[in-house]
């Protein structure tokens, strides 16, 4: 059974969407996208009908891309004034061997009773199992054992803000299957097995706010959110050059970089204000501004970590696409430390920082269906037969080709 998943972000600044399949222990993105998007505020719905077209803008071009329908996903929903607790539950097993219903069984009788009337079950991640009250392990599959107890995270959101989230998707035709914090996400894509022994931070520099989140050993302990981003260097430049923000963005992702290190005091770009008036651009003087309040959010970022624990970090990840920046990783080294560094996203069709949260979730929803020892894909394999038998839907494709073209690489399945 092929294993293809959907991963959703919407974020304030763009919607971000990748379809990745999992494939002799490696994902592989299959299509990516990210539209811009309108509607949204600091995670936030604030027009639910301009975000449903800018979410229905994104899955046109990953349709068009596949050339099958998107039809369920997993997503991100808002961390804005979350809760996070740690619950515990037992079990009888009555079996020989415990399995991945017996997990899903024992999950759900922790969080009985544990969730408040206004909140919503986002995500509820086991910390560690206990076999007959004796025996701790990660993972219970396979063992025998008279009783089953676990030790989970359970993280909650508003009602309001989660339902607000899954409205857009129903109204765009698009069953959520599953949800969780983007920040889980971001952490993720840059998991290790040496990050999951460690306590340490991760800190997504969104549009317009900062996510600051706490991981001990692979575990989201603590999370907190300023509110500025990448928007305010936007917001600096166009009031250094009389620019509108539009024009001062595009200064910042095409000229400038993060840090005056790396900047050529003599490079000079010709600016258009309008059809009559040019300006001359800098490129040194530009990326002391970028700079400026780059450092700015890190230290704020800094001070944020540690409001959050008194512990000693061991890591500190810092992702958004803001970090794409020339000499980012300078600047994060000189604020943060030696033990801190910028993401990297390496798989090849999501080769940007912003696409952290969306292939994130994607794994963190795979190693979640592992431990319930259920195999799922959200593209199933009747949507691939229904090309086949209609090879004029959304692309003309040949029998022979279809699947080599949707999903080049796979020649020797």
């Amino acid at each position: 059974m092929r294993r293809i998943y959907t991963g959703i972000d919407i974020g304030s600044d763009n919607i971000k969407i990748v379809v990745a399949e999992f494939l002799d222990d490696k994902f592989y993105v299959l299509a990516s996208t990210a539209v811009k998007s309108v509607g949204v505020r600091k995670g936030l719905i604030v027009d639910h009908e301009m975000v449903v077209h800018s979410l229905r803008l994104a899955v046109l071009e990953i349709e068009k891309s596949l050339g099958i329908r998107i039809n369920k996903a997993i997503v991100t929903v808002p961390s804005n004034n979350r809760r996070l607790s740690v619950v515990d539950g037992s079990i009888n097993i009555f079996k020989e061997k415990i399995d991945g219903n017996d997990v899903v069984n024992l999950l759900q009788e922790a969080v009985v009773d544990k969730i408040l009337p206004e909140e919503e079950l986002v995500s509820i991640i086991p910390i560690m199992f206990c076999i007959d009250d004796d025996k701790f392990v990660v993972n219970p599959n396979g063992f025998s054992a008279s009783t089953l107890g676990v030790k989970a995270l359970l993280a909650t959101a508003p009602k309001k803000q989660v339902f607000d989230m899954l409205r857009v998707f129903s109204s765009v035709g698009i069953e959520v299957v599953d949800i969780t914090f983007n920040c889980i996400g971001d952490y993720y894509e840059a998991r290790t097995k040496e990050l999951d022994g460690v306590l340490g931070s991760v800190i997504d520099i969104g549009h317009d706010k900062m996510d600051i989140s706490i991981f001990n050993k692979g575990i989201l302990i603590k999370n907190s959110i300023v509110n500025l981003g990448s928007k305010n260097i936007d917001k600096d430049i166009s009031y250094i050059y009389g620019l509108d923000v539009n024009s001062s963005r595009e200064l910042k992702e095409k000229f400038a970089l993060s840090s005056r290190r790396y900047a050529d005091i003599n490079e000079v770009l010709e600016f258009s204000v309008d059809e009559k008036e040019k300006i001359s651009v800098n490129q040194y003087e530009i990326t002391e501004i970028v700079e400026a309040r780059i450092v700015e959010l890190l230290k704020l970022a800094k001070k944020e970590i540690n409001n959050l624990t008194k512990r000693k970090i061991s890591y500190i990840i810092v992702t958004g696409g803001i970090t794409e920046l020339m000499g980012f990783s300078y600047v994060v080294e000189n604020i943060l430390g030696i033990n801190s560094s910028t993401l990297n996203t390496t798989t090849i069709g999501i080769r940007n920082n912003k696409f952290s949260s969306a292939m994130g979730i994607i794994k963190y929803f795979h190693d979640k269906m592992r431990l319930r020892e259920k195999e799922i894909s959200l593209i199933d394999d009747d949507m691939i037969e229904q090309i086949l038998r209609n090879k004029k839907s959304m692309l003309e494709l040949t029998d022979d080709t279809i699947i080599s073209k949707i999903f080049g690489y796979f020649s020797n399945n």
